[in-house]
């Protein structure tokens, strides 16, 4: 959980805004240590967690939480944390063996053409199951849905306008139903490379998303290129409803990732550029 970023974003696990959808985007770089920070920071504020992990596997993101100090396993054993693992649940449909149940929530992958309604039954299914607490079990807090990279779908061949509807139909229900909140991770191609009919796809997924979400974290490379003191820049985007219509405000700042977090600063006030 990063202190600066909650800073940034004025709230903290024991105030947090509800009812929304926050949209993780990279372009030339690695947006994925916002994912850790979202994940241990809804983790600690006691939310009922699902996460679709498509890219990386649990071991993957246990060993990065632990690191700042949340433990996923724990979190599962107590039915805090939902993670469905993509990458076994793949190997199971498309390498079947005895001892594996098929998952229909990855049924896609038989056929891109049915879309990713059940992938949408399984993220309801978890997240309503948080309103339902039995005797002597814990209570969580309001539902989170993260999802570590929701472009890779279109890579498997699911249709980009169904991928916005698997998006549409998940903040329905997590965040209007539930007023729980809702973090997604779209990876797009650096700018010389738009040209292909995938990189094309993306860039409609992630005008698509971005008119949905109601916060926007979208992380680059700097202009000026590598630097070792500097990872790269963050613009953050709030978009809010005032009593005139919609209003966005931006902000850009600069990061630096550790081992166990990441600093944020205001662009050109690193230590390392004064």
């Amino acid at each position: 959980m990063f202190t600066e970023l909650n800073s940034i974003l004025n709230t903290s696990p024991d105030s947090f805004t509800r009812g929304e959808f926050i949209l993780v985007s990279d372009r030339q770089s690695d947006a994925s240590f916002l994912i850790h920070h979202f994940l241990s920071f809804y983790l600690r504020s006691r939310c009922k967690v699902c996460f679709l992990g498509l890219v990386q596997s649990f071991c993957h993101y246990s060993a990065v939480s632990q690191r700042l100090g949340v433990s996923l396993t724990q979190a599962k054993e107590k039915g805090q944390l939902v993670f469905f693992e993509g990458l076994n649940e793949s190997l199971s449909l498309l390498i079947p063996q005895e001892n594996n149940t098929e998952s229909e929530a990855v049924n896609f992958l038989r056929d891109p053409a049915v879309g990713l309604r059940s992938l949408y039954e399984f993220v309801r299914s978890s997240v309503i199951s948080s309103g339902s607490v039995e005797e002597g079990a814990e209570e969580w807090g309001p539902p989170v849905l993260l999802v570590d990279d929701l472009s890779v779908l279109l890579s498997l061949g699911v249709n980009f306008g169904a991928v916005l509807d698997f998006s549409h139909y998940c903040r329905a229900a997590v965040c209007s139903q539930l007023q729980g909140n809702m973090v997604m991770l779209v990876r797009c191609n650096g700018e010389e490379e738009e040209e292909d009919d995938g990189d094309e796809e993306t860039e409609a997924l992630l005008k698509g998303l971005t008119h949905q979400c109601s916060l926007n974290l979208h992380v680059q490379g700097l202009p000026t290129g590598y630097c070792k003191d500097i990872h790269g820049q963050v613009e953050v985007c709030w978009k809010r409803r005032q009593g005139d219509g919609p209003h966005t405000q931006k902000n850009l700042f600069q990061y630096k990732v550790h081992d166990k977090g990441a600093s944020f600063f205001a662009r050109g006030t690193s230590s390392a550029v004064l």
